[in-house]
């Protein structure tokens, strides 16, 4: 029991400890942005706007009970009305409260949303391979830059896999979700982090219902190499680093 006991407590509500915590909202300390921000010579991309006609499989019914984890993909490839829609499906911005507080497809706790949404692109029709950030504001997409033998890139990224080795750099995208944990952190102090966690759980299954929707199927990543990925994306590994993967591809027949 002892070396489990830590990581069991951290699974538990500590309300009663945060409550007595002046948290630097309280203080006063100023809000972080809700997004990072770019430079203005940056590549961006309109993406389609999003659209019920996308959709293959209306029935909901129907793709929470046949969503499974896909592993193995066609070589077709997403169109850029799809990536748009599942972008949107899993951190789309729906509206904007009095508080400025940002109301999206997904539930987060507090609307503190800490996620940053990268991809690993390999096939999009009308979108070169490269690695990408997605922009919710203004639902658009950053090119942050090419990356040679990308597949073989993401094969070392996401180690070995234990059900079907190397499957990830076959998909059509990786989504690879980041947390900047101070976003949840300037609120919730301690209790932050189990918030996190909490949220990116309803990130990965909006991206598979709308995979489904979509006749596309998609497969959470948690075993890939942290320091790796981050060091491609440009992350800190402190106030930024990678949380979670997600591949999405076609499936095969």
């Amino acid at each position: 029991m002892g070396r489990y006991e830590q990581q069991r407590s951290f699974l538990k509500s500590n309300f009663l400890e945060f409550k007595h915590i002046k948290t630097d909202k309280i203080k006063g300390l100023p809000k972080p942005p809700i997004v990072k921000p770019y430079a203005a010579s940056s590549i961006i991309i309109d993406l389609p706007e999003v659209s019920e006609d996308i959709i293959n499989r209306e029935n909901i019914y129907d793709c929470i009970k046949e969503r499974r984890s896909t592993r193995f993909y066609s070589e077709d490839s997403l169109s850029l009305e799809e990536l748009s829609y599942l972008l949107w499906a899993t951190q789309g911005i729906t509206a904007t409260n009095k508080a400025g507080l940002t109301l999206r497809t997904v539930p987060c706790s507090g609307a503190t949303h800490t996620f940053e949404t990268y991809l690993f692109i390999m096939r999009v029709e009308g979108i070169p391979q490269g690695i990408y950030r997605y922009l919710p504001v203004e639902h658009k997409l950053l090119f942050m830059y090419e990356l040679d033998e990308l597949d073989n890139k993401i094969d070392a990224i996401t180690l070995d896999q234990p059900f079907v080795p190397n499957f990830a750099k076959k998909a059509a995208v990786v989504f690879a979700w980041s947390t900047i944990p101070y976003r949840s952190e300037w609120k919730y102090d301690i209790s932050a982090h189990k918030k996190i966690l909490i949220d990116i759980g309803h990130v990965s299954q909006n991206l598979y219902l709308a995979s489904e929707s979509i006749d596309a199927g998609a497969c959470a990543i948690g075993i890939y190499d942290q320091k790796l990925i981050d060091e491609v994306l440009g992350l800190d590994g402190d106030e930024e680093f990678v949380l979670f993967l997600g591949a999405v591809g076609k499936k095969r027949k």
